[in-house]
């Protein structure tokens, strides 16, 4: 599945990074192994926000695709974020809501077209928010990493005030077995692929791909 090794070239999901591909296979894979989820679909790694937004209309209008995902960080401005997506769909004569739908937007167009904002379609955020809500409730560890980033003084960050999320995620990761990536930690069961946020997600991929 993970950027183009599917046969299934016709169904694509544009992602921004290696994080965002690392992320999206072992969940997928983990619940296709669980729950019989069988629809295929590569994985097109764009290496950051700007690139994805400028490739939509290509990926759209210059292939025989049967669907296109399109999975971006809504960061500090989901909106704004949303409208940059729209506005590239446009242009590829694909009409978009003029708002995204909570559970993931699917337009059934030609082809069909999916787009999910980080991390839940509503909320500012990115990766590392949606990872965030899949960290087992009542972790022992997961308090104690919140608390070890916010103790660090403001003179000794190396992170800005918008990426504190993104390290206590990481911290966490850093304390389980084999410290690991976030898409690593899913294959590994540190991770529940059954919460919420992770089960709309991979069922808007169903729905987009299947």
């Amino acid at each position: 599945m993970a950027n183009g090794e599917s046969s299934a070239q016709d169904r694509v999901l544009l992602v921004e990074g290696p994080n965002d591909e690392r992320v999206v296979s072992h969940l997928w894979m983990r619940h296709r192994g669980y729950h019989g989820i069988n629809p295929d679909f590569c994985i097109s790694i764009k290496n950051n926000v700007e690139r994805l937004l400028q490739s939509i209309p290509g990926e759209i209008l210059g292939e025989e695709r049967t669907a296109v995902g399109i999975l971006v960080d809504a960061d500090d401005y989901p909106i704004r974020r949303w409208q940059a997506v729209a506005d590239r769909l446009i242009k590829a004569k694909i009409i978009p809501p003029h708002n995204p739908t909570s559970s993931g937007t699917i337009i059934e167009s030609n082809p069909r077209v999916g787009v999910w904002l980080m991390p839940d379609n509503q909320n500012p955020g990115e990766i590392e928010d949606f990872v965030e809500q899949m960290i087992p409730h009542n972790d022992p560890v997961w308090p104690l990493s919140k608390t070890y980033i916010d103790n660090i003084p403001q003179e000794y960050r190396m992170f800005t005030d918008g990426k504190i999320l993104r390290a206590k995620v990481h911290a966490w990761l850093a304390t389980r077995k084999e410290p690991r990536r976030m898409g690593s930690a899913i294959g590994a069961y540190d991770l529940n692929i059954d919460a919420p946020v992770a089960s709309s997600f991979v069922n808007w991929l169903q729905q987009l791909f299947g």
